[in-house]
């Protein structure tokens, strides 16, 4: 009879649990607006049917992308800090124009919340349990 050793499970630091809560309501919101695009589709009548259904399923994408991303940092998979890492930067750009456009405020909270998600995606607890540097049981 063979005996498996008991492995213990790997806990995220709260700064990758916060990342990934921050990244999981990134995707519901932009699902929520994906959504609401898919009704305006059903709904309204366009010049250009076309380009409303790929911004809708661009939407749909990146909702599901986002979602995706915040899965893997959940599961520690180190591969995903980096696309985390340039949604946010997306996200900052987004921020930027919406302050452009006269929306200030709703820019600015956006570009808040992509760099708080960047400075908890990179904090040395998250790089560390995404596998980089030194684990934690070692002193530098």
């Amino acid at each position: 009879m063979t005996t498996t050793p008991e492995v213990e499970p790997v806990t995220s630091p709260p700064t990758l649990r916060v990342a990934v809560l921050l990244l999981k309501a990134q995707a519901v919101v932009v699902g929520a607006i994906a959504i609401f695009l898919i009704f305006k589709d059903i709904t309204a009548t366009f010049s250009s049917l076309g380009v409303a259904i790929g911004v809708t399923v661009f939407t749909v994408a990146a909702s599901a992308t986002i979602y995706a991303i915040a899965r893997a940092l959940g599961h520690h998979r180190s591969g995903a800090r980096a696309p985390g890492i340039v949604a946010q930067l997306m996200l900052i750009a987004i921020g930027y124009y919406m302050i452009q456009g006269g929306l200030g405020w709703v820019g600015a909270v956006l570009i808040a919340l992509a760099v708080l998600v960047i400075g908890l995606i990179v904090s040395p607890p998250s790089t560390r349990a995404l596998g980089y540097g030194a684990p934690d049981d070692e002193t530098a």
